[in-house]
């Protein structure tokens, strides 16, 4: 649909730019919007299309967060653009029938705006049926009214045109002509021309370049920027198809056609516009009279007909749209309880509460006054939102989607590259500063809606995204590659009762320092049994539920096995992916009667807003008494003390490091935060149980800190790793001290021990308190020979 532009501004324009540079900035605008118009028809035939325009297709395709924050910006560009429509029609109403017996001030012009605009209100209030059955009747009528100006270009001949009085700075004067100083008077009782020459190459020569001037509505001197805002705002209501795809039949074959259409059908329309008014009117007239194209038509009033009819409709279309898109926002809760008045519906699912918010909306836009202010922001809203779209398209094709395969087929993601890059450029160029200042708007939102929206059963983009990354470059993770300066734990903990392992999953949860965390389990079983499903896969939603309740940031692997230890062995070899597999794994000490549940009391236990499953559900579910299977004779089913350590001894034959945790039950995390003037304390025992005659032995007076260290053994030292690590984080560094014992015998110089272990956490940069402690009284009871000898025993 055409808008104002075509009949009130299109001989400004010519005027300050030139009809080359017309030309020029008709071409940048309308390949921003082809482009974009590329990528939405891409987006709208990618599925089905329901009510809420490019909203509605955006949040279908991207998620919440983007199709919200795109779906907000394209609101207020409608706002906007609905507000200047109205101005436009009060301006030529002031203008042309006013004759000065209606006040006309800037207070005024407001009043009459938002007369205007309750009218538009009622009718919108009626349903779009009546906005959609007179659609076409208004194409025909501004058809005709533009044809009738064509017959005057082609049958009128030269002559003078007089400027309009709206136009003081026109008709101010010196008072004293004599004197160049005194002060500047308005002369309406004057009558100044300019001359309308008809077609003439002379004419057209003149016009061809730019020459720009004051902008008489707001006293202001014109540039490419304001140019190119003004010319722009009269291009954007391309996209009212798309707003309005809830009323439409076949949405996703109706708006790519249309849209493309109407692009190809106004672009010609406007450069010929502009060819004829560069060819037959004066640079003076074209820059001081904007109503042009109805003073030189052979009947003034079809002209205004045509500006009538393209304002109101183009109004009452962005009105529409732009109510559509805030009820789809409401019916989606993006916003909470904000916008929940915008659900009510009455009759044919219209909108009226939606549409009473946006003409408040509208209504606001008025007091910033002129209308071409009113077109600047417009075009920084609407390149916005076809920024948006062109990133929306763009992201839905570097992920390579394979659900997204549009109908569509004249696009790609250079296309969408190249829209993004043109609407970030021409935003900067209209209005650096708010342009800024609007995709800060753009990307709080997006952040806000990232974490704050509710789960929606249509996707996110972002997981998509995320995925697309996290594979390339586990692809560039080589485990061939691993340094040992750069180690990391990367955990599996085994987990048999999740309701009494709840604090140890946290305290894992502290120990892996930005490495993987895999929590593991065993469900002994096989697919051979009468099930119509995977039985894991029914209680799997309730592990991740655990996980997001406890804030872990952890994997969950499940696993069927006809026996523990097979599945264990299955979850060390399979769990983690490419170079990211386990290196450590934690599990429980085997004791004589099972740890009591504390799931149910766990103060770690908290309620995630937005999760899937009730927090009483998930408990409910570890807690309850047949969770566990059981042995025939009623006790639960557990690992006998022999299979206990053949799996031990499967995680050292598989080369990881093995952590046998205890009594973490007991654990009460929350005691660190409580007590300041307590002291807490790590305590390390680095202490090699396997040969604890040699601990603290064997060491020469070397002060060689790499002597020192070798004189550890591996896993004393990796019990130091681990120590560290753990003192690295946020809470556990707040709230504890880190202390390292050493163990020696009386035979030992214990003043030069302790001075070596200093140096060497010194060396090894571990911020620690190191004690020595004598145990004569367990190296007493091993041989001189080492534990060898004894196991031999």
């Amino acid at each position: 649909m055409f808008s104002v532009l075509l009949f009130m501004r299109m001989g400004f324009v010519v005027g300050q730019l030139g009809f080359l540079m017309t030309v020029v900035q008709l071409a940048m605008a309308y390949a921003i919007v082809m482009l974009t118009v590329l990528s939405l028809c891409a987006i709208s035939s990618n599925g089905a299309v329901e009510g809420g325009g490019v909203y509605y297709m955006i949040s279908r395709s991207l998620g919440p967060e983007f199709g919200g924050a795109i779906g907000v910006l394209f609101f207020v560009a409608n706002v906007f653009s609905c507000a200047l429509y109205i101005s436009g029609f009060t301006e030529a109403l002031l203008n042309n029938l006013g004759n000065g017996q209606f006040p006309d001030s800037p207070t005024w012009r407001f009043f009459y705006c938002v007369l205007v605009s309750v009218a538009l209100l009622i009718l919108s209030l009626l349903g779009a049926g009546i906005f959609a059955k007179t659609a076409l009747f208004t194409f025909i009528l501004i058809s005709i009214c533009y044809s009738t100006w064509i017959f005057s270009v082609i049958f009128d001949g030269p002559m003078q045109i007089p400027i309009p009085k709206v136009n003081t700075p026109a008709y101010r004067v010196h008072e004293n002509a004599s004197n160049p100083d005194s002060p500047m008077i308005v002369m309406l009782n004057q009558t100044l021309t300019a001359n309308y020459t008809g077609f003439s190459f002379h004419t057209l020569g003149e016009n061809m370049f730019t020459n720009y001037t004051m902008d008489y509505t707001t006293e202001r001197q014109t540039d490419f920027a304001l140019m190119f805002a003004i010319i722009f705002s009269g291009v954007t209501g391309l996209m009212a198809g798309a707003n309005m795809s809830g009323e439409l039949a076949r949405p996703s074959v109706s708006i790519p056609r249309g849209t493309v259409q109407a692009v190809l059908t106004t672009l010609f329309v406007y450069i010929m516009t502009a060819f004829l008014m560069a060819a037959t009117s004066s640079r003076y007239l074209l820059q001081n009279d904007y109503t042009v194209m109805m003073d030189t038509n052979f009947q003034r009033w079809f002209i205004l007909i045509g500006i009538f009819s393209t304002t109101l409709f183009s109004s009452m279309s962005n009105l529409i749209g732009s109510s559509r898109v805030l009820n789809r926002l409401s019916h989606d809760k993006l916003f909470g309880c904000l916008l929940r008045p915008a659900k009510i519906e009455i009759g044919d699912r219209n909108p009226v509460v939606s549409v009473i918010i946006t003409w408040l909306c509208v209504v606001g836009v008025f007091l910033i006054g002129a209308m071409n202010k009113i077109a600047k922001l417009t075009s920084i809203f609407f390149l916005l939102s076809y920024m948006g779209v062109n990133i929306a398209c763009l992201a839905l094709e570097l992920t390579s989607a394979p659900n997204f395969r549009p109908t569509f087929k004249y696009f790609a993601w250079w296309t969408c590259a190249l829209g993004v890059v043109c609407t970030t450029t021409m935003m900067l160029v209209v209005d650096a500063s708010m342009s800024a200042i609007g995709v800060v708007v753009l990307m709080s939102l997006i952040m806000v809606l990232h974490y704050q929206a509710p789960a929606v059963s249509s996707g996110s983009i972002s997981q998509a995204l995320i995925y697309h990354q996290v594979r390339k470059y586990l692809l560039l993770l080589d485990v061939r590659k691993e340094h040992v300066k750069y180690w990391r734990p990367q955990i599996l903990l085994l987990v048999s009762r999740p309701s009494s392992s709840c604090p140890l999953m946290d305290f894992v949860n502290d120990l892996k320092k930005s490495g993987l965390y895999v929590i593991g389990h065993v469900r002994k079983g096989d697919l051979d049994s009468n099930q119509a499903v995977d039985p894991l896969q029914q209680v799997f939603p309730y592990w991740l539920s655990l996980v997001d309740y406890l804030k872990l940031k952890a994997f969950v692997e499940l696993t069927l096995s006809n026996s523990i230890r097979q599945g264990i062995q299955q979850l060390m070899r399979l769990s983690g992916l490419g170079a990211m597999k386990p290196n450590t794994v934690v599990l429980g000490f085997h004791e004589a009667t099972p740890v009591d549940a504390t799931l149910q009391e766990s103060q770690l236990l908290k309620d995630l807003r937005y999760s899937k499953i009730d927090r009483a559900a998930v408990v409910e579910y570890f807690t309850a008494g047949d969770y566990m299977p059981k042995e025939l004779n009623g006790n639960l089913e557990r690992l006998t003390p022999v299979d206990y350590v053949n799996v031990l001894k499967d995680v050292l034959h598989m080369t990881k490091s093995l952590c046998v945790a205890r009594h973490f039950h007991k654990m009460d995390k929350e005691a660190l935060s409580r007590g300041w003037n307590q002291k807490r304390y790590i305590d390390v025992w680095p202490v090699d149980l396997q040969r604890p005659v040699e601990t603290g032995l064997g060491w020469d007076n070397s002060r060689d800190c790499h002597k020192i260290v070798h004189l550890f053994s591996s896993s004393s030292l990796f019990l130091l790793q681990l120590a560290c690590i753990l003192s690295m984080s946020s809470r556990w560094r707040s709230h504890s001290r880190l202390r390292v014992f050493i163990c020696v015998n009386s035979l030992q110089d214990m003043h030069r021990r302790d001075r070596q272990l200093k140096q060497m956490l010194d060396w090894l940069r571990i911020k620690a308190e190191s004690i020595v402690v004598p145990w004569d009284h367990v190296v007493c009871h091993f041989p001189q020979n080492g534990a060898a000898a004894n196991l031999q025993r």
